[in-house]
């Protein structure tokens, strides 16, 4: 009998599948052209866990969250204000979590670049 494959081990800095490039919908957009891009390293097989990598240029939109994501700002600026009114910055080398049901604006100040991963 042969033993099942040993998973391979991932690194997010290896190159992974081709970035999709994306904007937030037009009606959440609130100031400048944040354009987005992400590139997914992994998915588990029920998909409700993702990583990988993320890039958005300067600008600001309305979030809702509705999974749980861990950030790890590679590059770059980020202001995240909530609806309950509290404000945090991040810059490059930060680590956060953004939970499932928070809501709010995101405003990239610099063009940022992080590692995520998003359980749904």
């Amino acid at each position: 009998m042969t033993a099942p494959p040993f998973p391979a081990v991932i690194a997010l800095a290896d190159a992974g599948a081709p970035a999709e490039t994306y904007s937030p919908a037009p009606d959440r957009i609130l100031s400048g052209d944040p354009v987005q891009t992400v590139s997914n390293r992994f998915s588990s097989a029920d998909g409700r866990f993702n990583c990988g990598l993320w890039t958005g240029a300067v600008g600001a939109w309305r979030v809702v969250f509705t999974e749980n994501e861990f950030c790890h700002l590679l590059e770059g600026v980020v202001l995240v204000k909530g609806d309950d009114g509290s404000e945090r910055r991040f810059v490059a080398g930060d680590a956060f979590v953004m939970p499932a049901g928070f809501t709010g604006i995101w405003e990239i100040l610099e063009p940022a670049k992080k590692y995520y991963a998003v359980y749904e």
